[in-house]
């Protein structure tokens, strides 16, 4: 059952062709969960763009579904055409744009994640979680608890902190089990509170 369905990802289909001369390659940086709206807009209005997807399988009491997402949540990669701009503004979605200095590499980047797909590579988004960054366990039995990262000794660990306290504690979890923090996620006891 499809809960995300796959949309055009590609527009035209001969996007690579294109000269980067006439069309140069421009990404818009774009608010939550709003790249396959500005590629349906994108593509009603007949401007060129690449949004990669993945096809995600998820099981759930009995059930599989499956979801189309973005290969890179909140980019989409475009070429500079007349009217561009003014179709993207049409919209609160885009929160900015993004000047892209090498053409001849995203060419060769992007075109080699489209040659990849098309072979029928399973490509996995890898999410970097850098010292500092919050994140909440999303897997075990401290599932929902939230802190922030410290990269230590190659080990990945997750410092929670009693703020009021000035205290703080280490914990080492496997990278797999976490997961960026939604902005105002904040942690939980383990009756889930």
């Amino acid at each position: 059952m499809p809960i995300l369905r796959e949309e055009s990802d590609i527009f035209p289909a001969d996007l690579f062709d294109l000269p980067t001369e006439d069309a140069p390659w421009e990404i818009a940086h774009l608010r939550s969960r709003q790249e396959k709206s500005v590629a349906r807009l994108l593509f009603d209005g007949g401007k060129p763009f690449y949004l990669p997807q993945i096809e995600q399988t998820k099981k759930h009491s009995g059930r599989t579904f499956v979801s189309h997402l973005p290969l890179f949540p909140g980019y989409i990669f475009l070429r500079r055409v007349e009217g561009l701009r003014q179709t993207l503004w049409r919209t609160s979605a885009v929160a900015n744009m993004i000047e892209v200095s090498d053409q001849a590499q995203l060419t060769a980047e992007l075109l080699q994640i489209r040659q990849l797909q098309a072979s029928g590579a399973f490509l996995t988004p890898r999410i970097d979680l850098v010292s500092g960054d919050p994140v909440r366990v999303k897997e075990g039995s401290f599932s929902g608890y939230t802190g922030i990262v410290m990269e230590e000794r190659g080990s990945l660990r997750l410092i929670v902190s009693v703020s009021i306290l000035k205290k703080s504690v280490t914990v080492e979890f496997p990278r797999d089990f976490l997961a960026r923090s939604k902005p105002g996620e904040t942690g939980r006891d383990r009756r889930g509170n």
